[in-house]
This record gives C-alpha cells, sequence and structure tokens, in this order.
C-alpha cells in the first residue's frame, strides 16, 4: 500500500471485473462487453461536470494572465496529458510551450515502460522546475489510482510554492485528490480487465483533457463559431479546410483565390481580418 493511503481507501480501478472466464468468450462477445463498459464513461464524466468546470475557469484567469499549464502523469495518465498538449498547438495554432505535457520517465516512458519511474515522488517537481514554473503557472496531476508518488509529490510541491494545482483521477477520495486545489475525479467503476486503467479510465481522463484544452482555447479566443481559425497549415487535408473556411466565411465561390488568399496570410484568421 502507498504509505499515503488511509486503510479506508479502497482504489475501485482495482477491484475486481464483473466479466469472468474472459478467454472462453468467443471475439463477438468479448467486443460486446467492452463496449458495454465503454458506455457507462460519458455518464461518469458527467457527474464530475462542475470540478471540471471549476478547473478550467480557474485556469483560465491564470492563462489570460500570462501563466501556463502543465499536465503531469505516469503511464497511460501521462502519455494521455502528452498527447492533449501535442495537439494544441497544430489545433489552435497556441505557442507549443503554452501546455506542456510531462510523463514519469521523460519522452522514453511515451513508447516503453521506465521502471519505477512512477515511484520517485521528487522527480515530478525537477521536472517542472526545468520549465521555471512559477506561480503565474497551473499544473494539473493526472492519475487514474490517485496514489502515484511522481504526481501527488510534485502537487504538493506547487503547493508550498503557490503555483495552482488540480488533480484527474478516477477513485473517490484519493490522495492526489487530497493534494489538489481543484479535484476531478471520474469514477468509472472496476474496469473490464481487472485493474487495466488504460482501458475505461483512460477513455475518461481522454475525455476530460479534451474538455479542459478544448474549452480552455475557445475562452482564449482560438475559435471563430465551431472553426479551428488559427489552426496549423501542416498538410494538404488542412490547407484544403482552411480554403473552404475562408469560402463559408467571405463567400467567394473560387476555390484558387481562397487558397491564394490562404497562402498569403498563412492562417484562416488573418485572412479573414484581410477581407
Amino acid at each position: 500500500m502507498n504509505p499515503e493511503e488511509s486503510p479506508s481507501f479502497i482504489k475501485i480501478t482495482e477491484q475486481v471485473s464483473l466479466h469472468r472466464n474472459l478467454e472462453k468468450m468467443q471475439v463477438g462477445e468479448i467486443l460486446e462487453r467492452i463496449n458495454r463498459e465503454d458506455e457507462t464513461v460519458p455518464a461518469a464524466v458527467r457527474k464530475a461536470m462542475p470540478s471540471i468546470e471549476a478547473f478550467v475557469e480557474a485556469c483560465t484567469d491564470k492563462i489570460l494572465s500570462g501563466g501556463r499549464l502543465f499536465y503531469l502523469g505516469a503511464g497511460t495518465s501521462g502519455r494521455l496529458g502528452v498527447l492533449d498538449a501535442s495537439e494544441c498547438p497544430p489545433t489552435f495554432g497556441v505557442p507549443a510551450g503554452l501546455i506542456v505535457g510531462l510523463i514519469a520517465g521523460g519522452d522514453t516512458a511515451l513508447r516503453n515502460a521506465v521502471e519505477n519511474a512512477e515511484d520517485n515522488r521528487e522527480q515530478g517537481w525537477k521536472d517542472l522546475q526545468a520549465y521555471s514554473i512559477n506561480s503565474n503557472d497551473v499544473v494539473l496531476g493526472i492519475a487514474a489510482s490517485g496514489t502515484t508518488p511522481y504526481v501527488i509529490g510534485a502537487l504538493q510541491a506547487c503547493n508550498n510554492a503557490g503555483i495552482l494545482t488540480g488533480s484527474l483521477s478516477c477513485n473517490p477520495g484519493s490522495p492526489l485528490s487530497q493534494a489538489a486545489a481543484f479535484p476531478i475525479e471520474v469514477v468509472v467503476g472496476p474496469e473490464f480487465l481487472t485493474g487495466s486503467t488504460r482501458m475505461k479510465s483512460g477513455t475518461a481522463q481522454k475525455l476530460v483533457l479534451n474538455m479542459i484544452s478544448t474549452s480552455l482555447m475557445i475562452v482564449l479566443g482560438r475559435v471563430e463559431d465551431n472553426r479551428m481559425v488559427h489552426m496549423q497549415l501542416n498538410n494538404d487535408k488542412l490547407v484544403d479546410r482552411g480554403v473552404r473556411m475562408i469560402m463559408d466565411k467571405t463567400g467567394l465561390a473560387d476555390y484558387d483565390k481562397a487558397k491564394e488568399l490562404l497562402v498569403q496570410y498563412g492562417s484562416v484568421k488573418k485572412a479573414l481580418l484581410s477581407e
């Protein structure tokens, strides 16, 4: 047991699956049961909406004042944080350093398990310090179990340094929640495969991270109507999307002229402002 856990703390994420004898099932039955479990995740996220909203509002205030958002996690949780952070620059055209994803064990851990990385309670704070983290910033600790020392230690150090903290976990009343000023708990119940939090817990975390970053970017003015007007034009698909946005917004019927406008100004937003 983690030394920070109380005897009464129960890891729902580690409880035995409701499904038995999986190896005896046909593929269709396995898939149907996984899907049935996955259907419960959005309802669990909905129950956590008030705490998600509170965190986003607090985070928005910091970002508007020049701060940054850091995601910090280990294993699947860390990978999901890095994924969400890495998709913000191309999607919303923000600097790469505005939302930063950190994973226990560093970038190597994105593809390979790094032994004992998540058990080092001092390393998370050290990783944050490498970015000169300060009181303008926000740190969201992500851990399905809510007991990861790497994450908990970092949040406690942030609290001591006057840095705003949030958490995202899938067990109620976890040590991680207790270490966060803005805890988010999405309780999805036992996993289809006992203890495999890459499944429902990971899906829940992905949904919540989507909500946090997307709502934050909308408030920051990186979206107009329902369009990604600041997206980076990194490939032909995105260029085509940008051209069609310009045609829709300006009434231009000539695809080539709209494309010339987009290429000239380098973004949908700048092209629209030129009209």
